[in-house]
């Protein structure tokens, strides 16, 4: 018989898994005792584990500062940065895609646009950030930028904040969204009401903004009148 299609087809069921089934008995045995990858989810700790709290006290936020300023070619960027964050809660996003455009130098105003949905708002520039910020001016349109002039990011203001923090040699580790947090806990107290701090903060629930509140040392003064 001359080879020809039906040979061709005759020719590749006998080499196919399916005719040779001790062939693919062997196979699927030898599948089936191979090592296989097991899938572990790691799960991470609660906070608590790493640290004690989750805000920075406003000295530590200024010792922060003051680190920031002595370490590297480009401190004064990056305690610029560190301010804008506490003093207006601003999440690393936030600061990272600030424009010039949004700051009034003359006047002392910041115009904040929130990420994650939150309210937008104004808020006044006061002397710090003002004196900060000046000599940032540049040709990018940015605010905070690289030594090539591109605009910094999440990943260079955690890993700036981190190494600041353990330069200042502060007792534990710290991450960005603490400053943020610091903002909250360090208007709540000294006596902001809720929704007020709500605004500042872009909150659009005032439960996200509860938790500053629920921690202010003067919440319970004058309970007891001995």
């Amino acid at each position: 018989m001359t080879e020809g299609p039906v040979f061709d087809l005759l020719r590749f069921n006998e080499h196919s898994p399916t005719h040779n089934s001790d062939k693919y008995n062997a196979n699927q045995h030898m599948t089936d005792a191979a090592p296989t990858a097991v899938n572990r989810t790691l799960r991470r700790l609660p906070n608590s584990t790493y640290r004690p709290r989750e805000y920075l006290t406003e000295k530590e936020v200024d010792r922060l500062i003051e680190t920031a300023r002595k370490r590297g070619r480009n401190g004064a960027r990056d305690a610029a940065a560190i301010l804008l964050v506490y003093r207006h809660g601003l999440r690393a996003a936030e600061l990272c895609s600030l424009r010039w455009s949004q700051i009034d130098l003359r006047n002392g105003r910041l115009d904040v646009n929130r990420a994650k949905g939150g309210q937008e708002s104004v808020h006044p520039l006061l002397g710090p950030e003002l004196r900060a910020l000046r000599p940032l001016q540049g040709q990018s349109p940015y605010v905070f930028v690289t030594e090539a002039g591109t605009p910094t990011t999440t990943a260079w203001f955690l890993r700036m904040v981190q190494r600041t923090g353990k330069a200042a040699k502060l007792p534990f580790p710290i991450h960005p969204h603490m400053l943020r947090h610091s903002t909250g806990y360090k208007l709540a107290n000294q006596g902001e009401d809720t929704r007020s701090l709500a605004h500042y903060l872009g909150h659009r629930n005032l439960q996200s903004t509860a938790r500053y509140t629920a921690l202010a040392p003067d919440r319970f003064k004058g309970f007891w009148k001995d």
